[in-house]
């Protein structure tokens, strides 16, 4: 007897799906039984021009052909009003929305100092604001059924630190603080809201520079991580066997998955007198220093080819 698709009978909104990671989870979630709504305005990297209409229309395609149901939206997530006409969509075409993919996302990466004001703000309202509008405009849905599922796409970039990336890993670091920040609000109503910060070969990826023998051979690595092996944790997240999942951070590498840490107090100190910036330097920073973080990147930590 043919096993239960775990998605059977949802409806699923995964927001930049023409292409890459977002592409590969539309695919996926539609085969597990998922009405999905693959939505992708069709820009470039940077969100600037782009073949419009046709990554997504071209994605509802292959979904249709392959015997799933799908509809394409081209809106932006980088703005409320348009955001949540992505969520109406899947509401008037299907009768509800039960799950949100935060996806989309574009980057202008730049040392910080000759960072744009403009090159940093497009990318928190892409990646960021994007999360927060198409996942406010479901919370009501979410809240009057109560059930719904977010899962939103964070990057080591803000959870562990890269070189040129301070807009993105600004927005994918604030992305965590917002998906716990669901979980808590929103347990109460069946709703679960959690990060997964992928590792896999996209157009996003390709602007990693190549300069060196080490960043040639970590890019050789990625390239061998299919964006395909993303879907299957996100797939799990959004279905009732993952409903009890929850405030987590996860990371897919390959055949691996993790579970991320989150902060937590390491080492305290104290004086019963109180503190002094001489004592702070007498005492205080000597005593915690043991314990500081390096100014690690994702590649210092991730340095072992992928399973």
């Amino acid at each position: 007897m043919a096993s239960t698709k775990s998605l059977d009978g949802k409806v699923i909104v995964v927001t930049g799906a023409g292409r890459g990671i977002g592409r590969g989870i539309a695919m996926l979630c539609a085969a597990e039984g998922a009405k999905v709504v693959v939505n992708d305005p069709g820009v470039g990297t940077d969100g600037s021009g782009g073949d419009g209409a046709a990554p997504a229309e071209q994605v509802v395609e292959e979904i249709t052909k392959a015997g799933g149901t799908a509809v394409a939206n081209f809106e932006s997530v980088a703005e409320a009003i348009p955001a949540s006409k992505i969520i109406k969509q899947a509401v008037d075409t299907y009768g509800k929305i039960d799950g949100v993919v935060n996806n989309a996302g574009i980057l202008r990466d730049a040392i910080f100092h000759k960072m744009s004001i403009d090159a940093f703000e497009m990318v928190i309202k892409v990646h960021l604001m994007g999360s927060f509008y198409t996942s406010h405009a479901a919370a009501r849905y979410f809240r009057e059924q109560n059930s719904g599922s977010f899962v939103h796409f964070t990057s080591t970039s803000g959870l562990i630190g890269n070189f040129g990336q301070a807009n993105y890993a600004a927005a994918k670091l604030g992305i965590v603080g917002l998906s716990k920040s669901i979980a808590l609000d929103m347990g109460r109503f069946g709703v679960n809201s959690n990060c997964v910060s992928p590792f896999a070969w996209s157009r996003m990826i390709g602007s990693i520079p190549t300069e060196t023998e080490a960043e040639k051979a970590r890019v050789e690595r990625i390239q061998r991580m299919g964006p395909e092996k993303i879907a299957p944790l996100v797939a799990y997240l959004l279905s009732d066997a993952g409903k009890d999942v929850t405030g987590q951070i996860f990371a897919a590498r390959m055949n691996e998955i993790f579970l991320m840490g989150q902060s937590r107090p390491l080492r305290s100190v104290h004086r019963d007198e109180g503190w002094t910036p001489q004592t702070l330097a007498e005492h205080g920073m000597p005593a915690l220093k043991p314990s500081f973080y390096k100014l690690d990147r994702s590649a210092d930590i991730f340095s072992w080819d992928p399973v």
